[in-house]
């Protein structure tokens, strides 16, 4: 849930590459504290609002089925969609080595076997078609070209395919959103600073969010993306947006 601290990585003046470099980076420096705060940040909640995105997208998948977990960070959603389902094959994919090797540690230590690949969401090392499922939980904001995630995700994606990304909107308005919006931007920041010693990247996490797509619009990016059926529903007053989609035609092949 926590993302990583730094420039905005949507901003024009860098490349793509040297953006990514960057969140990588960031997210692999608060690897040591990204569960801990998860947790403290949430109030608790961002394990329910995983559970219901592992839900939504093993809905779909057939017995001995495959799901791709991108930006998988330390695991937690590939950890649950193989716990709800063992006989699936369940990838995470994150171009974090750190996050990844903690994912490995959790993985093993509960005695449960994922696959975990260092791959940029944008370029992913699968071929077309290879996926029933693929989700990502509060990573698409973070890519250079979240669109080109979405067409990669689409690639990647088995005809009767499903996409489920879980992603923070910006605050609702009303009395809740105005105390939601202080907390995130004046109160988030100072508890992760206090944490992980990394003050910057919990005022990037409200900084990321504000200048990201509202719900309503990242529906929109995926329709344009090849994903029909798109519907999303909000979670926990607002906090939290959770989209599942459809693909709608034939697979793309990646460009050359």
């Amino acid at each position: 849930m926590v993302t990583a601290a730094g420039p905005d990585p949507h901003d024009g003046s860098q490349s793509d590459a040297r953006k990514a470099e960057r969140v990588r980076d960031m997210f692999s420096d608060i690897a040591p504290t990204y569960d801990l705060l998860n947790g403290v940040l949430s109030l608790g909640t961002d394990r329910r609002w995983r559970a219901q995105a592992a839900r939504a997208a093993l809905a779909g998948v057939p017995v001995g089925g495959a799901v791709l977990d991108v930006a998988t960070g330390t695991g937690d959603l590939a950890l649950a969609l193989k716990r709800a389902r063992p006989d699936a094959r369940v990838v995470g994919a994150d171009f974090a080595a750190p996050m990844l090797e903690l994912a490995g540690r959790k993985a093993a230590a509960r005695g449960v076997e994922l696959e975990l690949v260092q791959a940029d969401g944008t370029a992913l090392p699968f071929e077309a078609g290879s996926f029933d499922a693929v989700t990502i939980a509060y990573g698409l904001r973070n890519f250079a070209d979240p669109d080109a995630g979405l067409r990669e995700f689409r690639r990647v994606l088995k005809p009767a395919g499903r996409l489920v990304v879980l992603e923070f909107p910006p605050p609702p308005r009303g009395a809740f959103g105005t105390l939601f919006r202080w907390y995130f931007t004046q109160v988030l920041p100072r508890l992760g600073a206090l944490v992980s010693g990394e003050s910057a990247a919990y005022s990037y996490l409200p900084e990321s969010v504000l200048a990201f797509f509202t719900p309503d619009t990242l529906a929109a990016h995926m329709r344009a993306a090849g994903f029909g059926a798109v519907e999303y529903r909000l979670q926990t007053l607002g906090v939290s947006a959770l989209h599942v989609a459809h693909v709608q035609g034939a697979a793309p092949e990646r460009p050359a």
